[in-house]
């Protein structure tokens, strides 16, 4: 279970990154009020890192995620501004039948794959909640603000991923 308000994700330097950082944001239509609330957070990060070059793909539920992730990056892995991350978000609240346990588990094996098979970093900012009220503790509440620690871990990881090229 992970802690409450993890403030030392936050307070842990990145290291100096390059401003030609390309960063993708993949997010679902399902929970939009929620999910537009991550990426706000995402964004708010990334641009205070002064990373300018942001894109956001749009997919219908979080079983989408895995597919878009893997599509854009064949589509852009030759180009000049490929993307050097990946970030998943979605929000997945669980129901009256045994569906959330499957979307959940296949997004998390998505992303898992993604990270094992890709070379550039997948981060996992999907929330997979009980309510909706767990949903907004994860946005600024008092689980933190889930968008924004994905967006600091995409940045760590670019960081890490660059510092082994030196």
């Amino acid at each position: 279970m992970a802690a409450t308000g993890n403030t030392h994700l936050v307070k842990i330097p990145a290291g100096i990154l390059p401003k030609d950082a390309c960063v993708v944001l993949v997010k679902t239509e399902w929970n939009d009020r929620i999910i537009n609330e991550l990426e706000a957070g995402a964004k708010k990060i990334l641009a205070e890192q002064g990373i300018e070059k942001i894109t956001t793909i749009v997919v219908p539920g979080a079983v989408e995620i895995a597919f878009a992730i893997r599509a854009c990056w064949e589509a852009k892995k030759y180009w000049d501004d490929r993307p050097h991350a990946f970030i998943a978000l979605g929000c997945v609240i669980k129901g009256d039948t045994p569906h959330f346990e499957y979307v959940c588990k296949a997004v998390t094996d998505g992303v898992v794959l993604l990270n094992n098979e890709l070379p550039v970093p997948t981060i996992f900012g999907v929330l997979t909640v009980l309510n909706e009220e767990q949903a907004w503790e994860r946005l600024g509440g008092k689980h933190g603000h889930k968008g924004e620690e994905a967006a600091i871990t995409a940045v760590k990881m670019i960081a890490l991923q660059r510092s082994f090229k030196k």
